[in-house]
């Protein structure tokens, strides 16, 4: 389990997604796409976590799961005393009102048809928070506000506004229903480095007055250390690493997450950074190698990596690695 520093207010355990191959004029499963393959999280009540992995490698499957947007394939998740995966949609609904999420593209994420004053009253609507269309406007108002928007803009479309400004929307769309829980999907990676900064402070700000808990999922290690109390580093449907921030960036211990780390990107527009890529391409998770995952592209790879999977060790200062150099009782021989 990946410990927290506070008390979770969603706990997965062992959650699998696996998405079936199908084949042929009977359209018969040859195989199965290992999107998700046992992961186990927490998030901080009031707290973030961070899922950080190159594309590909399950993380928003693991965020839409969690919402159940999509079906897990087995596994747990348990929020407000009760488990997700064991309810039907009916029995889901009274919970989507705690659990929201905010999407990657600002664009594609808001109906172009819809004025924004409707966008945001969609879950006022929905949940009968509001009773009159006075109420309604109030409300949406006071949204628009809180991130930083002039109400006075509530009847322009979301093509009228910029791509920060969008996101924004899409922040108080999910804010509407007061929810516990947001799941922000690379939020701001369709975003300039300037107007990234300012939806992750936008984010903290909320966050401090709402006592907001946020599962926060990106692609590169820059953008969280700011906003994350606890960071999961995922690689082809499996947790690698799992710490507090300061010592995952202070100390890393899995190659992978030196890798990712190397490659980050600044988010200051005074301090760019060359950027690497973490060598060699990422496997077909329908194919996943035998052995530790990531023994096709480790600098560190010896001889047990290509037979067996390691398991999740637990490294000094607190937190796992899925890495045999973490294994008090193995001492490796590098190629």
């Amino acid at each position: 389990m990946t410990p927290a520093i506070q008390e979770p207010i969603l706990r997965v355990e062992a959650l699998r997604c696996y998405f079936p191959i199908r084949r042929g004029l009977l359209q018969r499963t040859v195989g199965h796409v290992f999107a998700v393959d046992g992961v186990d999280l927490e998030v901080p009540a009031s707290g973030t976590l961070a899922l950080v992995g190159e594309s590909g490698c399950g993380k928003t499957t693991v965020g839409r799961s969690i919402l159940r947007i999509v079906d897990g394939s087995a596994g747990h998740i348990w929020f407000q005393g009760q488990d997700l995966m064991a309810l039907s949609q009916e029995q889901l609904r009274p919970l989507r009102r705690a659990m929201q999420m905010i999407f990657q593209d600002p664009m594609t994420s808001l109906n172009p048809r819809m004025r924004v004053r409707d966008i945001i009253a969609e879950g006022l609507r929905s949940f009968d928070l509001v009773k009159t269309n006075a109420e309604c406007a109030d409300r949406v108002a006071s949204l628009m506000t809180r991130v930083k928007l002039d109400p006075r803009q509530m009847m322009r479309y979301p093509h009228e506004f910029s791509g920060g400004q969008r996101q924004r929307i899409g922040i108080a769309r999910a804010l509407a229903v007061e929810p516990k829980l947001i799941v922000c999907d690379e939020a701001v990676s369709a975003l300039d480095v300037s107007i990234q900064a300012q939806i992750l402070n936008l984010l903290r700000e909320l966050q401090q007055q709402d006592g907001l808990s946020y599962l926060f999922i990106a692609h590169d290690l820059s953008v969280v250390r700011y906003l994350a109390d606890w960071v999961c580093v995922m690689y082809l449907g499996q947790i690698v690493e799992s710490r507090q921030t300061e010592q995952l960036f202070a100390d890393p211990a899995h190659p992978y997450t030196r890798g990712l780390l190397k490659a980050a990107p600044s988010i200051d527009p005074q301090n760019p950074t060359v950027t690497a890529r973490v060598q060699g391409e990422v496997p077909s998770p329908a194919n996943p190698p035998p052995g530790c995952h990531f023994n096709t592209r480790c600098p560190e790879v010896f001889d047990r990596c290509y037979t067996e999977e390691p398991d999740l060790y637990p490294v000094s200062g607190g937190g796992t690695s899925r890495c045999f150099l973490a294994d008090p009782h193995h001492v490796p021989t590098p190629r």
